[in-house]
């Protein structure tokens, strides 16, 4: 189909997967676990197949949350949340057995890496929307995507230069899910009004604290997350990839080039809901996370089938194929004011960007 050439063809047969975890709570608690439940499984069935079977508990709780919580700021019931933990905690495991599954049937596979890592690069989307309805995030469910896009982008391009995928002593697929289920579970018990409050009115032990104390729950783990989760993983991600390029007498502008498709889609959206006058991201959360997610995926798939085919390092024209929609959309906004396309618009870059989803 013209995605892969020779040379490409050549260097699947040539790979093979890297990974390496520190994580204590994988190593301790989770791969034991792990080791027992994918007995569960036949030997017939397919790695892909379990992955897929993951990935669909994460569609079943983003539609959950859109159900309950149409623009993710109001309450689902109490068992919606529940719901929420218990399909990310099964979606974690079916994406750790997966790989188990493959090495205990020698059948791992070039596409069964693109499959699995697709996969999660949507399911960031797919998750981030089930937790705006946990935490009635409404429009900052937008933001809590970016917090989650970006520390998976970075991992992918770092491993694109090391060839192999490192997660630290604490990482997001380890302990990022293990708390972000454990936050749906605790919401079952207090409520998702919860996170609404002031932090000085949810913790009243942290109502001296200046300036935090008057932001909503939600809001502040936000800025904790950005502060001591994704700011200090992208660093290690630009270093990593910095030694990498300089061991190799390479190009740093070459390297930082691959993220400018994801910088593109990034402040197109933004530019896009600040030029709307319908405030696009508060009333419509659900199909701009879904929109944006779906052409992070293309852009990441197209990122990992590079690294798989052994492609010169450097920026890959197709991966700013999803970005076509934004020059039209921000057109659109721009003359929203004379009428409703802007609502058009919206559910139709959602079906563009669908259409690319399939390709990586």
């Amino acid at each position: 189909m013209g995605y892969i050439g020779a040379h490409g063809v050549a260097a699947l047969h040539r790979y093979k997967y890297s990974g390496v975890d520190h994580s204590y709570l994988a190593k301790y608690v989770l791969q034991p676990f792990w080791t027992r439940f994918v007995k569960i499984f036949p030997l017939w069935m397919p790695p892909n197949m379990i992955t897929l079977m993951g990935f669909m508990f994460l569609v079943t709780s983003a539609l959950l949350g859109y159900v309950y919580s149409p623009q993710l700021d109001s309450p689902p019931p109490r068992w919606v949340h529940f719901a929420h933990g218990l399909l990310l905690f099964l979606y974690q495991t079916f994406d750790a057995v997966d790989g188990k599954q493959a090495r205990r049937t020698n059948s791992g596979s070039p596409l069964g890496e693109l499959f699995d890592h697709g996969c999660d690069a949507l399911a960031c989307a797919f998750e981030t929307m089930a937790y705006g309805s946990t935490a009635m995030c409404g429009r900052d469910t937008f933001f809590f995507w970016i917090i989650s896009a970006i520390p998976f982008l970075g991992a992918t391009w770092e491993t694109y230069f090391t060839n192999t995928l490192t997660l630290p002593v604490v990482n997001g697929p380890t302990e990022g899910l293990a708390l972000i289920y454990c936050g749906h579970f605790f919401t079952a018990i207090v409520g998702a009004e919860w996170w609404a409050l002031q932090l000085g009115e949810s913790i009243p032990l942290l109502s001296w604290v200046p300036f935090l104390s008057e932001i909503p729950t939600s809001r502040v783990v936000l800025l904790t997350m950005i502060t001591f989760a994704v700011i200090p993983t992208l660093a290690l991600n630009m270093s990593s990839v910095y030694k990498v390029v300089q061991s190799r007498k390479g190009s740093m502008f070459q390297a930082l080039a691959m993220l400018f498709p994801f910088v593109v889609l990034l402040a197109g959206v933004l530019i896009w809901d600040y030029l709307s006058p319908i405030d696009l991201i508060r009333n419509y959360p659900h199909l701009v996370v879904l929109g944006t997610g779906l052409a992070f995926g293309f852009i990441v798939g197209r990122m990992i089938l590079a690294h798989l085919c052994d492609e010169p390092k450097g920026l890959k024209t197709n991966m700013c194929m999803s970005l076509l929609y934004l020059p039209f959309a921000l057109a659109n906004a721009l003359t929203a004011r004379l009428n409703d396309g802007y609502v058009y618009f919206s559910h139709s870059c959602f079906g563009f960007t669908l259409s690319f989803s399939p390709d990586f």
